[in-house]
């Protein structure tokens, strides 16, 4: 859909022209998974599908909700923001509304807004969706609130945060700050090398010469709130506070691998056990990987993908058989130099690094595979690394 289409779109809905359009992308991670929330370095990248916002104030102080994606409608007063039941897609418009004026005392709702948002990232597919939403909501209303923050970097971190705390508050996921900060400091052509314990970060550039990313959408949906991915939360919380009686640590990625064979016996719960493996070896795959990147060593970036894969599969536990399949199906065609999971797992994506000239055939052998195994058939998406979150008009 173009910006012209979805003007229109506002225009048919509220009987007057949007007065701003901002757009938000949404992301995909190549290596380091399930490891923000346990202070870990991750490597995303902005996408150029994403979330678009089109507002005008109104003087009736209420916000309207419309969506080109979604049959409801929400009219809320704006004295009254608060989570709203069976959920609402506008709690994580409202929850951003909210957390700006938590966190900035300052920021105030003067009026009313008439809203109408589209989104092309497939819903349900670990490409973060609800972040691109919550990051262009934030941007949008950190602007009309009145929140300024001359700094660029420092303004877009705090987009993230404003996403990553609605998430929390309004969503009840305890997710980590991954999907909303790659959307708030994407940059066109390079990932982002993220500490999530410090939000230090470096772009690096994504140079694939005769290869692309290629997204495999598995269409069965990932659902995070369902409670698995809290449990993992608290799967580490439990290793930590262990490791803590013998080596304090805040974080399990605070360990090196060789720390964890000297105090992995410390964890005496068998899940929680597995659970830290899986991020300790993480964080190295990832280091490893940016590495390699940097060097030019795409075969080997590769390698770190699908050993990753294998590490979510084995001790986290969180891919499930369409994940699987994918992967166990790219893995046999010559030309892919690595396969993972992407995005929080059960359900959702995979992302591949596949050489040009096997793309098609990465396509047809990976498709007609998943869909002997699982009776669905999956999309393909060659990816392309776009802009983090901005204001289009």
């Amino acid at each position: 859909m173009t910006t012209q289409e979805m003007k229109k779109a506002f225009e048919e809905a509220y009987g007057r022209k949007a007065e701003k359009i901002y757009f938000a992308p949404g992301r995909v991670n190549l290596i380091g998974e399930h490891v923000d929330y346990q202070g870990g370095s991750v490597f995303p990248c902005a996408l150029s599908f994403g979330a678009w916002l089109l507002i005008a104030p109104n003087a009736e102080r209420v916000l309207r909700f419309k969506s080109l994606n979604m049959p409801q409608s929400y009219e809320i007063p704006i004295d009254a923001i608060a989570p709203q039941p069976d959920r609402a897609w506008c709690n994580y418009s409202l929850g951003c509304m909210d957390i700006i004026a938590r966190r900035h005392p300052e920021a105030k709702l003067q009026n009313g807004y008439d809203l109408l948002y589209y989104g092309n990232v497939p819903a349900g597919a670990g490409l973060s969706s609800s972040a691109a939403m919550e990051v262009v909501t934030a941007r949008a209303f950190t602007e009309e609130m009145g929140v300024v923050i001359a700094d660029d970097k420092k303004y877009r971190t705090e987009l993230a945060l404003i996403g990553q705390e609605c998430e929390h508050v309004y969503a009840g996921v305890m997710c980590g700050i991954m999907d909303q900060f790659a959307s708030a400091q994407g940059k066109k052509d390079h990932a982002i090398y993220l500490n999530c314990d410090t939000l230090e970060f470096e772009h690096v550039p994504v140079k694939l010469d005769g290869i692309k990313v290629v997204i495999t959408n598995t269409h069965s949906p990932h659902h995070l709130d369902s409670g698995a991915y809290n449990d993992r939360v608290s799967q580490c919380k439990l290793a930590v506070e262990q490791i803590s009686k013998v080596k304090p640590i805040k974080f399990l990625a605070e360990l090196t691998e060789e720390d964890w064979r000297e105090v992995e016996s410390a964890i005496t719960d068998p899940i929680a056990h597995k659970r830290a493996r899986h991020v300790v070896g993480e964080v190295a795959r990832t280091a490893a990987a940016v590495e390699a990147l940097k060097r030019g060593e795409i075969a080997y970036f590769g390698e770190l993908m699908t050993a990753s894969h294998v590490s979510l599969r084995d001790d986290f536990e969180v891919t499930g058989p369409e994940l699987d399949a994918l992967a166990e199906a790219a893995w046999q065609v010559e030309g892919v130099l690595g396969s993972r999971m992407t995005g929080g797992g059960f359900g959702g994506c995979t992302v591949s690094l596949v050489r040009d000239e096997a793309i098609e055939t990465f396509k047809s052998f990976v498709g007609a595979e998943y869909e002997k195994k699982t009776g669905l058939k999956a999309d393909f998406y060659v990816a392309e690394i776009g802009d983090g979150v901005m204001r289009l008009e």
